[in-house]
């Protein structure tokens, strides 16, 4: 086939390659094709598993490269340190030299033991501070602790010695009731009384309660008190909000039990000394350490964010470059290594008309390495599918995305992303149209795309971000919509008088606006309004009337000339394809079915709006009625309902026409193709292996075409790919697979159905909806007089302008963009789609590293 030109019609033409690469410049040689990007590699070693692979080691070393960067990574983010956008380094596409990996991964490893010794010691500095502070917190609060714990001495130890059912805890707002003198200056020890003081968490002071009296069935004193500042946890550097507590308890089997069950929950037991002189010494210690401590964790973190601010200006170049070399050495491990001859073979698939960028391409690599054997690159003609690549631009992405998220296009098919350019937003803009909000869709898509490169480069949400990669789609659905917007002369539910009117009302003698009287308009002879509807239509009683029936004809017109066109797109790979069957067992009778009835349909829509019926003395027929009797009565017009003459006759002659069709269309193609099956299975090649229809690009493992069992494949005849023939015969194989007669019939009635009239139901629904927000908010508005009317207009036009963005705009336009969806999938692409290819995904830096790139913003 000869090569055709880049355009968007079909996918480009794809050769399949054999490259010879000396071993010493297999790395360059992947690094140069990833910066161009064109080639998909075959893995050549498909049963050699990944730790078998020759560049594995390389592999592994610049995983622990890539683990240490990632660790900087996580570091920056945590001491919330800026980090430089990937946007600033220059030529980050260029593939990276041996020498730069190299000192890179001597550099990581030095770095990161620098950052981990740095790291160690500001955590252990930070806990210790941590420790510090509680201790300090417990000092202060269990001065108090221990005064009002003397004034009780004699009530604690009766409490703890007298019996077993003493209350929990005492409050410690609660002052003794009574108590000598002497027993308050009893000494703790002297009455064999043991305490606990530490910290813990203020979410399990609760169940620290309980289990202390479960367990200990009520025999202790407590005190607790909250910090009032939350502790930062050096470890997860978060803060906890904490509570001091002091335990009394009576012996060490006791006071030992407590201080297990505070460490199982988390608390922090610290020293404290009962005497008050000791602890006041105690704390003028911590507060020394602690001034002590914050000048060396200043110092030890302005270290730390010295250098991981060092580090942040770089990492992000870092990343790319091991990035691309992993997935240099990945693709190096699909090579195939000759031994007779010391080099590296490959294969990759590429598009045909970029043969003489490769070959120039690996031809400087040779020269820079000064190596006088050339690389070789050979065509290999194979019956092998080729992946299906089709090129797009900005404009045409969002586009074939669509296309693709359907199925991807068998190899050359008619690619349907080129007319979806049109079709998709038209078919938009008529459930969608509005002049004003079409306007508002367009000019935020422009803003978009004016300031494309800052809002590339800035942090996206989801919503935005969905938005900002159809922006173009959003332009055209915008710039669509207002185009239909002007035929349905809308622009937020009001008039557009942009031409003089064809009506004119015939206001009666002693007109009485009040009097609720009904007026008619008249129409202006010889004038007609030059441009879609006319604006007198807004406002009157049979407005909707009128633009119902409008629309729903509008709507039919839209799908005929929609699904002609995919029934001629179906022609036209069945030309490409050579496939007679098709053309004859489903474009033929399939247009003639179509055009049968939904064209004459169409015809009469057309030939009715052209006669003016009330010049000629008659009234219009209903369409409606004519269809039905079409179907039930043919050939019978009734009394008052002609069209034109001769009517009935072409109206049999059609019916009896797409009648015909129906049996062909069902029966013809899968007859055919059960025919071939058992025409092939009486030529000996029925096996035990799996099914399957072989067109002339079916994929094979074998790259000389050959069967495995030796016989010649029908890929490389020039058969139209009518055959059923059997894969893998004499192979193990499984199951076999009986022909599905019933499931191809099945799929001939599923491409016969239409569903175009959502395009007049959802332009209703949005008319009508703006209608009613306008009437409920501004028109309100207008109806107040003065500074109170000011007022009214502002607010109501604040309510009428968020209204008409969340719910007009963005909801409406999302469900007619989903509709549009489905009219382009089900009704148009079933009409000649196949979707069985490929998709193309060559090794690229660019495509690779984009959504690392995101990330890196």
């Amino acid at each position: 086939m000869a090569g055709n030109k880049e355009s968007l019609f079909r996918s480009q033409d794809m050769t399949l390659t054999q490259l010879y690469v000396a071993n010493e410049i297999g790395r360059e040689v992947v690094s140069a094709l990833g910066e161009l990007g064109v080639m998909q590699f075959r893995d050549l070693n498909p049963e050699t598993t990944a730790f078998q692979r020759t560049f594995t080691q390389e592999i592994r070393r610049l995983d622990n490269v890539e683990r240490q960067l990632n660790y900087f990574r996580t570091q920056i983010e945590k001491n919330e340190i800026g980090m430089r956008p990937i946007y600033e380094f220059s030529n980050t596409m260029a593939a990276p030299s041996a020498t730069e990996i190299d000192e890179l991964a001597d550099r990581s490893q030095s770095l990161e033991q620098r950052i981990q010794s740095l790291n160690d010691s500001y955590e252990t500095l930070k806990r210790r501070e941590t420790e510090l502070t509680e201790w300090r917190w417990v000092l202060r609060e269990a001065g108090g602790f221990f005064d009002r714990a003397r004034g009780q001495t004699e009530e604690i130890r009766q409490s703890i010695d007298s019996n077993d059912d003493a209350p929990l805890l005492r409050d410690v707002e609660q002052q003794p009731n009574g108590g000598t003198e002497g027993g308050q200056q009893q000494s703790f020890s002297v009455m064999n009384i043991g305490f606990v003081a530490g910290v813990i968490p203020r979410d399990r002071m609760g169940a620290f309660e309980r289990i202390l009296w479960r367990t200990l069935r009520g025999n202790l004193y407590m005190n607790q008190s909250e910090i009032p500042d939350p502790i930062v946890d050096p470890e997860k550097n978060e803060s906890v909000n904490k509570n001091v507590f002091v335990i009394f308890a009576h012996g060490k089997e006791i006071i030992a039990k407590i201080r297990k069950i505070s460490e199982s929950l988390g608390a922090s037991i610290y020293n404290v000394d009962e005497n008050s002189e000791m602890r006041r010494d105690q704390i003028h210690e911590v507060n020394s350490r602690l001034q002590d401590l914050s000048n060396v964790l200043g110092n030890t973190k302005r270290t730390l964010d010295a250098e991981l601010t060092q580090i942040g200006r770089s990492l992000a170049a870092w990343l790319i470059v091991i990035k691309k070399e992993k997935s240099v050495y990945q693709t190096l491990n699909r090579f195939s290594y000759d031994p007779a001859r010391k080099t590296l073979v490959a294969e990759a698939w590429c598009p045909t008309n970029t043969l003489g960028m490769i070959k120039s391409k690996l031809q400087d690599v040779n020269d820079h390495a000064g190596l006088s054997v050339p690389t070789i690159v050979n065509q290999i003609k194979t019956s092998k599918t080729p992946p299906t690549y089709n090129k797009t631009n900005k404009f045409t992405l969002g586009f074939q995305t669509i296309i693709d998220a359907y199925g991807t296009a068998k190899y050359t098919e008619v690619n349907p992303g080129l007319p979806t350019i049109v079709t998709f937003p038209f078919l938009f803009a008529v459930m969608f149209g509005d002049f004003g909000h079409g306007a508002i869709m367009a000019l935020a898509a422009a803003a978009m795309i004016y300031w494309e490169k800052p809002l590339q480069r800035g942090k996206q949400d989801e919503l935005f971000g969905m938005a900002f990669y159809g922006r173009y789609i959003m332009l055209m659905m915008g710039i669509y919509s207002m185009y239909t917007g002007l035929i349905y002369c809308d622009a937020f539910s009001k008039e557009l008088s942009l031409f003089p009117s064809m009506w004119e009302w015939d206001f009666p003698d002693n007109y009485n606006s009040s009097s609720g009287q009904t007026i008619t308009a008249k129409r202006v002879e010889g004038y007609t309004y030059p441009f879609g509807m006319d604006w007198r239509w807004h406002d009157t009683e049979n407005d909707l009337l009128f633009s119902n029936s409008y629309k729903m004809k509008l709507s039919i017109i839209m799908g005929w000339a929609h699904m002609t066109y995919s029934l001629c797109l179906s022609y036209i790979n069945a030309r490409h394809f050579k496939s007679k069957i098709d053309i004859f067992g489903n474009f033929i009778p399939g247009m003639i079915f179509f055009q049968s009835i939904f064209g004459y349909l169409v015809f009469t829509i057309i030939y009715k709006w052209s006669i003016d019926w009330y010049a000629i003395g008659e009234s219009p027929p209903g369409l409606l009625n004519m269809l039905i009797y079409m179907f039930l009565q043919p050939g019978n017009i009734p009394d008052g309902e002609q069209l034109y003459p001769g009517q009935g006759f072409i109206q049999v002659v059609l019916v009896l026409a797409a009648v015909v069709q129906v049996p062909i269309m069902l029966f013809l193609k899968p007859f055919y193709l059960r025919w071939e099956h058992n025409k092939a299975r009486a030529q000996g090649y029925r096996g035990i292996g799996e099914t399957s229809h072989v067109s002339a690009l079916d994929d094979d493992d074998d790259a000389d075409g050959q069967q495995p069992n030796g016989r010649p494949s029908f890929a490389d005849s020039d058969m139209d790919g009518g055959a059923m023939i059997t894969q893998d015969i004499g192979g193990e194989g499984g199951e076999h697979e009986e022909f599905e007669f019933g499931e191809v019939m099945i799929h001939q009635v599923i491409h016969t159905i239409a569903s175009y009239l959502r395009l007049w139901a959802l332009s209703l629904a949005h008319q009508q909806l703006s209608v009613v927000l306008w009437e409920m908010t501004l028109d309100n508005a207008f109806s107040f007089t003065g500074p109170l009317g000011i007022f009214a207009i502002f607010v109501f036009f604040t309510v009428w302008f968020a209204l008409t963005i969340a719910v007009l705009v963005v909801m409406e336009g999302t469900s007619a963009m989903l509709h549009s969806l489905r009219l382009h999938w089900v009704e148009a692409m079933s009409k000649h789609f196949v979707g069985e290819g490929i998709a193309f995904e060559p090794f690229s830096f660019r495509i690779m590293l984009e959504d690392e790139m995101t990330e890196l913003k």
